[in-house]
């Protein structure tokens, strides 16, 4: 009995050391997994929607709390003007979530840009949404607060051929960021201030 005890106890410490140690770990490597998910995953998106801008979105940007979601924003000067924010959106497409970003004027409420950043999507097929500008170009000026649609569905965006899921997915995207837009846009507008 005396020995099942003291076994008990000696994997009690052994865990517990083992979870704070793993916590300890996590902690201390989360903000460096942010950063670098910002830099070789956002970055891109984030950098080619806005493209021409005078700062550096990666580090011009702001945190603020939807529901129990704490959402990224990344914030484009242009002109002199803190006018332009480009946050993230998922979408469903054929192989599972897609992640994309979606630039927004805060001016006349227009999309500016959108890049897909993640994606299981059939290689060669629906993985053109992230590689193909011709797709990509065609949600600029498009309304953030308006629903996205393909084309079959009544919308203004050509699908791309043999990705009709993906494509839908994308819409579905872009439209929840609107959707998180609309929602969130006097906190946004407060929180762009900071930076003219």
């Amino acid at each position: 009995m005396r020995e099942i005890i003291k076994m008990i106890v000696v994997l009690t410490v052994l865990s517990a050391f083992s979870g704070g140690l793993l916590a300890a770990v996590r902690g201390g490597t989360m903000e460096k997994i942010e950063y670098q998910q910002l830099v070789f995953v956002k970055g891109p998106a984030i950098r080619n929607i806005l493209e021409g801008c005078s700062n550096d979105p990666i580090v011009d940007r702001f945190k603020i709390k939807d529901g129990d979601i704490e959402r990224s924003f990344f914030v484009g000067v242009f002109d002199g003007k803190a006018d332009t924010v480009t946050f993230e959106s998922f979408g469903k497409g054929f192989g599972g979530d897609i992640g994309l970003m979606v630039g927004v004027n805060i001016n006349d409420d227009k999309i500016i840009g959108m890049g897909v950043t993640t994606h299981s999507e059939t290689p060669g097929i629906g993985s053109k949404a992230k590689t193909d500008p011709k797709f990509s170009n065609q949600f600029k000026g498009l309304s953030a607060v308006e629903p996205c649609k393909v084309k079959p569905d009544g919308g203004e965006i050509d699908a791309m051929s043999g990705a009709t899921v993906t494509s839908k997915g994308v819409c579905v995207g872009v439209t929840e960021a609107g959707n998180i837009y609309k929602r969130l846009k006097p906190q946004i507008a407060e929180k762009m201030k900071e930076f003219k």
